[in-house]
């Protein structure tokens, strides 16, 4: 599933290409008709995204609300467009560019009234200014539930992802399954601070990579990482292979439905000694 960061780039490609312009919308597939019939010849004024929720904005009209889910995603081309498949979701098209969209777990027209309520069922986002990694704290440090399964949760920090959470946990020298109540606020302080920095990045890229200059392939010789999301990481998909810090095997287990990446050296039991200033 996308990360938060790839929703905010998307945001701003939407907004790049048809920020306060009159969009062309078509749903080949069928399923988005009367959304798309709606928002057929409006402009959209603004696009923004919270967590992994993207939010397209046709002023009177309404809100194009997409969650990509699994398997959704997004393909841009120039204009004109070519006929599209009968797979996608939703095409929205100008004169020098389009974008389709397939796949979605969620596609829908929603009102202001229905926009705001999935914001208040959202964590802050590290990427959305103003959002308070207070709200966050409170949430984690009132809880028994192991920190690395607490990230995962949108309720409590939204755009985390499985790559963001076991890359911070890492840099900040945290145990996965410390409970959030035993965290204290300086370490949870740099923690967000280094989302902040890292989502950032990954907005800017396109990628993922979370290792300092001294753990690049270049750096120590070694291969660039292969692998579907990109990016230099140092515990993400790397289960049984050295850590790039200290040498010992990176261990995998699944949490929160998801596959837990650590290094037992790197990441002690009960460990919150942030490694900050490596990284």
């Amino acid at each position: 599933m996308p990360e938060g960061h790839t929703i905010h780039r998307l945001a701003a490609d939407h907004e790049q290409l048809f920020g306060g312009r009159v969009v062309r919308a078509s749903s080949p597939q069928g399923k988005f008709s009367d959304g798309a019939a709606l928002v057929d010849g409006q402009v959209m004024d603004t696009a923004e995204a919270h967590g992994k929720h993207l939010f397209l904005g046709f002023g009177p009209t309404g809100w194009v609300h997409v969650h990509l889910g699994l398997i959704g995603k997004f393909g841009f081309g120039d204009g004109p467009a070519p006929p599209a498949t009968a797979t996608v979701r939703l095409r929205l098209a100008a004169d020098d560019g389009y974008a389709d969209l397939r796949g979605p777990a969620a596609c829908g027209l929603i009102t202001d009234p229905e926009k705001q309520a999935i914001h208040d069922r959202l964590g802050p986002d590290p990427l959305r200014p103003g959002d308070d990694p207070e709200r966050a704290y409170a949430r984690i440090s009132r809880s028994r539930i192991a920190l690395a399964a607490l990230l995962l949760d949108q309720k409590v920090l939204a755009g985390v992802g499985n790559v963001y959470r076991a890359e911070v946990l890492f840099r900040h020298g945290v145990d996965p399954f410390l409970p959030g109540r035993a965290l204290p606020r300086p370490v949870w302080d740099a923690m967000w601070a280094d989302l902040v920095a890292l989502m950032r990045e990954g907005v800017r890229t396109n990628r993922i990579d979370t290792v300092l200059p001294e753990h690049t392939p270049e750096a120590m010789g070694r291969p660039p990482r292969r692998d579907d999301h990109g990016g230099e990481v140092y515990v993400y998909r790397r289960t049984a292979m050295p850590c790039l810090v200290c040498g010992t095997e990176v261990r995998t287990q699944a949490l929160a439905a998801r596959n837990l990446f650590w290094c037992p050296t790197c990441q002690p039991p009960s460990a919150v000694s942030s490694i900050a200033g490596r990284a």
